[in-house]
């Protein structure tokens, strides 16, 4: 967890719960939107069940997916996922990037069709969250770890850098997909930069290449033995 969360402040801009940096300089305020901008233009445009992450997450014809995303950071995965028809649920342990998305999805359940998707939010250590779980398991489980930065560059996206202020790095990540292995029915499915190496020693089963980024899954005990 960042120790520096003092240096930002949650305030209301223009009926958006925003996250604003208190430095001098500071790139604009953060916030969730699942109706408008980018996620709205992916939604039309995305590329539907041909996108990488519905490959890499096993999506098919009539068939309707549990997923559980560990990492849900501002959120964009688990939308595109509730898109494409999964039943998503949301985990998220940091309470500030829980308040943003709780702030999106009630300002989303304003439009009739977003109501009509599956995306739910908890708040909760997705370590412990995982050990607690018994009989009412997801199929997949996606974890998009926030890593140590190798490259300072200027042209890293204003929300990655100010979820990397906030949150801090997922240093305990390899635990978590550990416990992830353990519980996910089908798959554990783990995004990763492209040329990043893999998030423990085990090896995944299936890699999807993308442009810039990765997909890793590991299928799980469950799978293989069923």
């Amino acid at each position: 967890m960042s120790k520096n969360n003092k240096s930002f402040q949650l305030i209301n801009i223009n009926g958006y719960l925003s996250l604003q940096s208190n430095e001098k300089n500071a790139p604009g305020a953060v916030f969730v939107d699942f109706i408008n901008g980018s996620l709205a233009h992916r939604k039309k445009y995305g590329g539907g069940k041909n996108q990488l992450i519905a490959k890499a997450v096993g999506i098919k014809p009539k068939t309707k997916l549990s997923v559980l995303d560990v990492t849900a950071g501002l959120g964009r995965d688990a939308f595109v996922l509730a898109t494409l028809g999964c039943d998503v649920v949301m985990c998220e342990r940091s309470q500030i990037i829980f308040a943003l998305l709780q702030d999106g999805l009630k300002r989303a359940k304003k439009e009739s069709w977003f109501c009509e998707l599956s995306l739910k939010l908890i708040h909760a250590d997705a370590i412990d969250y995982l050990k607690s779980m018994k009989n009412l398991t997801p199929d997949i489980i996606y974890i998009d770890p926030m890593f140590p930065e190798k490259n300072k560059s200027a042209l890293v996206k204003k929300e990655m850098r100010v979820l990397r202020e906030v949150v801090g790095d997922d240093l305990d990540a390899e635990k978590l997909l550990e416990a992830a292995l353990q519980v996910a029915k089908k798959r554990v499915v783990v995004k990763r930069a492209k040329l990043a190496p893999t998030l423990t020693e085990k090896k995944p089963d299936v890699i999807f290449m993308g442009k810039s980024s990765r997909f890793d899954v590991y299928l799980t005990r469950l799978t293989v033995n069923g």
